[in-house]
């Protein structure tokens, strides 16, 4: 899964890269897994798979360099100022509702207080809202169902006093299932909205 992987991509932009070309190191995700990535050109392909792999592109033409496994110390000598550089991963919170309504579970009205928490422990200034459906009813009705969701999320955080132009609201209707299911198939985990504070 793409979201699993974290990938660190050097390019001779960087002050002090030695070498021309990318080079890709992949890292252990913060809850230990580890992805995979595959760098191909027309020349050749590797496979990283494990954490530490490493390749490097010279250019468009050239297949990528035989993989090259990095222990961590090494990776924190060699690339120490880009991993400082890179952002925090978004924190991402799940608020369920009650079937074909915009009113939140039992079990998730002790969650935006979290968001709050959130939002003020990283300062952030950019919190995404999206809002789902299962597959019951016509299309159209969960689209409209889904941002009524993710607008009540979103008033519910005005009301607690989080700034309104941070957040940004998304409807996705049924066209984004967290539960994959066949059409007119009741699902509680799909009727749901996604907060990602940054």
């Amino acid at each position: 899964m793409i979201a699993r992987i974290l990938l660190l991509i050097l390019c001779l932009a960087f002050s002090g890269c030695a070498a021309k070309g990318t080079t890709v190191v992949l890292l252990k995700d913060l809850d230990g897994s580890v992805g995979q990535v595959q760098v191909s050109t027309p020349a050749g392909t590797q496979k990283l798979s494990a954490a530490g792999h490493s390749t490097r592109v010279s250019d468009s033409s050239a297949a990528p360099d035989v993989l090259r496994t990095l222990d961590q110390k090494k990776i924190e000598r060699e690339y120490g100022p880009a991993l400082q550089a890179m952002p925090n991963p978004p924190e991402t919170f799940l608020l369920y509702f009650e079937f074909g309504r915009s009113e939140l579970t039992a079990e998730s009205k002790p969650v935006p207080p979290m968001i709050i928490e959130a939002i003020t422990r990283r300062n952030s200034r950019d919190v995404r809202i999206n809002g789902h459906s299962d597959t019951i009813g016509q299309r159209e009705d969960n689209a409209r169902l889904s941002l009524e969701r993710a607008e009540g999320a979103r008033d519910v955080l005005i009301k607690e006093g989080v700034d309104p132009s941070i957040m940004q609201v998304f409807s996705h209707g049924e066209g984004n299932l967290l539960i994959p299911t066949a059409d007119d198939t009741p699902e509680p985990r799909n009727r749901r909205v996604e907060v990602l504070v940054r």
